[in-house]
């Protein structure tokens, strides 16, 4: 082994303390970037390929009823490559594992039994055949969640008749994705799935021979989307169009890409603070030890070795910290990242998703850190290199001290003796201090990042589940139902309150800025259905006009009093015009609201209801439930105490594992910084603690001297902590979630503050202890010793 490099691994072992937390932060901005870059290019690739392989459709409509010529027509629009129809129905699914049947999406599949757009993936079993009309193929998440195989039977409620199908295979399809319900932002795959039959078996059950009631669109590249869209929407009007819509807003797609967009957020924030607090703690440590080291390299020079060789000696101490840091980063990241990869792919159904860490990422990440290394201790290595060896032969210059402005004009006169010490050397090492501090206000906001998902999802679940929908079951009906439906319901054993809403589907515009929505109406004295905004006040139905989301509002940039045009998508299917009434902030969707009365004058129709609202006694569930089932014109029945469940299935894990990693993550960080920059001041200082020992200073004085200085900067890296981490919440909001989806509601507790303090605050209190330590076990006589 050359000197060399025996000097080399002698230093290494004397700073395994500081390498030690340096290889940890590196390690912590490694496993970070490997996992987030992982799951993100597994889910983007994976995104593409499958779209690209099974034809994803660009251009979605639904409508009541059209022959197939007018998808003809379609076909031949410019800009259309291709125009496939279609018969898309719901269905219950009666399971005997549910209380409620499940809910279904029935798609026809042409008589070859391959869709020409939206292909499927067979997963399990075989393909549909031709003749076979009681053959289905079943989303493969719903069959393993119920146990279905290749072979069993289903039954369905098919246009009011019950059903047996054969369960031929299972499939998965771009357009599922992420298979979510209407009305619900959380997958459940015990109670809803798409599936597929034949064409002939599906328009034989709902009249539907020669027609069609649904369209996937698929565009020439470069084609004018809107132009497109308005050219559909002008030939389904007359067949009961309810508006063509982009693949942006279909929505297993939008999900799907607001969490790509989330995660690649990530990616460039999380690893570019870990590994920036490297840098600056290799630059902090490496400039401490070139001074230190003076003499030695003097001597090396003086022997012989040239300046590259000298610099490549310091990167190689470098490289070699932040390789062993790289190396267990790469092993927690590896572990992370299939971690990432297999929870998204429970969320998303993604066939080609990879499991396993891409070797690339893994191989940037190593590079990025080595990268990170080099440039942070760069500045210490280049005043090693031009150092004269004459120069370093001698002790370096004092450093030439002045009276600070602050103690000239006397605010320091209440200060005593080791208070004044502490607020000098911080006064001398400005910048230091300020990047110590940041770097600890950056380990503090990664916390409260970790933590405020819970702070956000609790009010929006009251405000939802508790606030706004009070009752217990909401039953959709088939078809619009009259008044008297609502007493039908209402005389069913072990029902205690029933409320009526009517909805419908209608394209609001304001000039040229137009969105297809749903238009609700609700009763002003309802009970079980109110409206409150995310700042949990309530908001009444207005007398006259439309309440809108404020999303909806910014879309169509209108405010209260503005006069918007409503085209509606059934009865006489005109054009109206109402007043905006007012704005709520709403979690989910976008939607207006009206009261009931003014929707039935504004559609013209007698009182109907799209779906009632049911409160019921808990212990007659079972009776209820059964006697709504034998109901024909009950389309579904959807229970809320099944959507909380599912929505805190879905987030309640992820959670937790999320601010475990990141309160690891951020005290690795604390605690590196602190524990550096208080050896650092130690090794710098020691001559300093060292006098005053001798001149009668305990070990407690000395160490409140040099711990101050640690103690002030998280004093100020508090509060900006603090401020950091509000604005990363914002930011995360805006960039993660889809607002015409749903909207975060911007809430961190006092207690995510507290517990980011905290956890800071014991990263100090442990660092302080080793230096206290390290301290006690000064040599006064070792440290007093100098060359003059």
């Amino acid at each position: 082994m050359k000197a060399l490099d025996r000097k080399l691994f002698r230093e290494v072992v004397r700073l395994r303390g500081q390498a030690l937390t340096i290889a940890v932060v590196v390690a912590s901005g490694v496993a970070c970037y490997i996992a987030l870059q992982s799951a993100w290019r597994a889910l983007y690739q994976s995104r593409d390929l499958y779209y690209e392989t099974n034809r994803f459709a660009d251009v979605f409509a639904h409508l009541e009823r059209a022959p197939k010529s007018v998808a003809g027509q379609i076909a031949e629009l410019p800009g259309v490559a291709n125009a496939y129809p279609r018969i898309v129905e719901q269905v219950r699914l009666p399971m005997d594992d549910l209380i409620s049947p499940a809910r279904g999406d029935l798609i026809s599949v042409p008589p070859t039994g391959k869709a020409p757009l939206n292909g499927l993936v067979l997963r399990a079993g075989r393909n549909l055949e031709p003749g076979r009309y009681d053959e289905v193929l079943l989303n493969e998440p719903f069959a393993k969640a119920h146990g279905l195989e290749p072979g069993d039977h289903l039954s369905a409620v098919i246009n009011g008749k019950l059903r047996k199908l054969l369960i031929v295979g299972h499939a998965l399809s771009p357009e599922y994705v992420f298979a979510v319900d209407t009305g619900l932002l959380m997958p459940d795959d015990e109670r809803f799935t798409p599936l597929w039959m034949l064409e002939d078996a599906i328009a034989a059950a709902y009249q539907m021979e020669g027609a069609f009631n649904d369209l996937a669109v698929k565009l020439e590249p470069g084609a004018n989307e809107d132009a497109v869209l308005t050219a559909i929407d002008r030939l389904l009007k007359s067949y009961g169009g309810l508006g063509a819509y982009a693949r942006e807003h279909q929505l297993s797609h939008s999900i799907l890409t607001s969490e790509i967009q989330g995660i690649e957020t990530l990616v460039i924030f999380l690893p570019g603070v870990f590994l920036g607090v490297a840098a600056f703690l290799l630059n902090v440590v490496f400039s401490r030890l070139v001074t230190l080291q003076r003499p030695q390299i003097a001597v090396l020079k003086a022997m012989g070795y040239r300046n590259p060789t000298i610099a490549i000696h310091y990167f190689k101490m470098v490289a070699l910290i932040v390789s062993f840091g790289a190396l267990v980063g790469l092993g927690l990241g590896v572990w992370l990242g299939k971690g990432m990869l297999a929870m998204y792919a429970e969320f998303f159904r993604l066939p080609q998703m990879p499991q396993r860490v891409d070797l690339t990422v893994s191989a940037n990440a190593i590079l990025f850190s080595l990268l990170a290394g080099a440039l942070g201790a760069s500045l210490a290595v280049r005043a090693a290199v031009i150092l004269p060896p004459a120069t370093a032969m001698r002790p370096p210059a004092p450093a030439k001290y002045k009276t600070a402005a602050i103690e000239r004009w006397g605010l320091t006169r209440w200060l005593n003796q080791t208070t004044l010490m502490v607020f000098r050397e911080i006064w001398r090492r400005p910048g230091r201090t300020a990047f110590s501090s940041l770097g600890i206000a950056l380990a503090l906001s990664i916390v409260i990042l970790g933590r405020f998902g819970y702070d956000a999802y609790g009010p929006m679940m009251m405000i939802q589940f508790e606030r706004q929908q009070r009752e217990d079951l909401t039953v959709s009906f088939v078809d619009a139902m009259p008044e008297r439906s609502l007493g039908y319901l209402a005389h069913v054993p072990g029902v205690e309150e029933v409320e009526g809403i009517r909805s419908t589907v209608v394209r609001m515009r304001s000039g040229h800025r137009w969105r297809d929505t749903v238009l609700m109406g609700i009763s002003n004295d309802a009970r079980l259905r109110q409206l409150f905004s995310l700042d949990f006040k309530h908001v009444p139905i207005p007398d006259e006009g439309v309440l809108l989301t404020s999303v909806l509002a910014d879309i169509l940039d209108v405010k209260a009093g503005d006069v918007i045009e409503i085209e509606l998508k059934e009865g006489d299917r005109g054009d109206r015009e109402l007043t905006v009434a007012g704005l709520i902030e709403e979690g989910f969707g976008l939607q207006g609201y009206m009261s009931k009365p003014n929707l039935h004058r504004l559609l013209r129709e007698a009182p109907r209801y799209s779906s009632a609202l049911l409160r019921i006694d808990a212990p007659m569930e079972s009776e209820v439930q059964s006697r709504l089932n034998d109901i024909p014109a009950i389309q579904a029945v959807a229970r809320k105490s099944d959507a909380i469940a599912s929505f805190e299935k879905q987030t309640d894990e992820t959670m937790k594992v999320m601010t475990f990693i990141m309160t690891l993550f951020a005290t690795a960080i604390a605690i590196s910084i602190v524990y550096n920059n208080a050896r650092v001041s130690v090794s710098m200082r020691g001559r300093d603690l060292a006098t005053l020992r001798v001149l009668g200073f305990t070990r407690a004085e000395i160490s409140a001297i040099l711990l101050g200085e640690q103690a002030v900067q998280i004093a100020i890296a508090i509060p900006l902590g603090l401020i950091l981490g509000t604005l990363g919440a914002k930011a995360l909001i805006a960039s993660w979630a889809d607002p015409e989806i749903f909207r975060i509601p911007f809430i961190i507790s006092d207690q995510t503050y507290a517990f980011s303090v905290a956890v800071v605050l014991a990263s100090g209190i442990a660092s302080a202890l080793l230096v206290r330590r390290k301290l006690d076990r000064l040599d006064l006589i070792g440290v007093l010793k100098t060359r003059e």
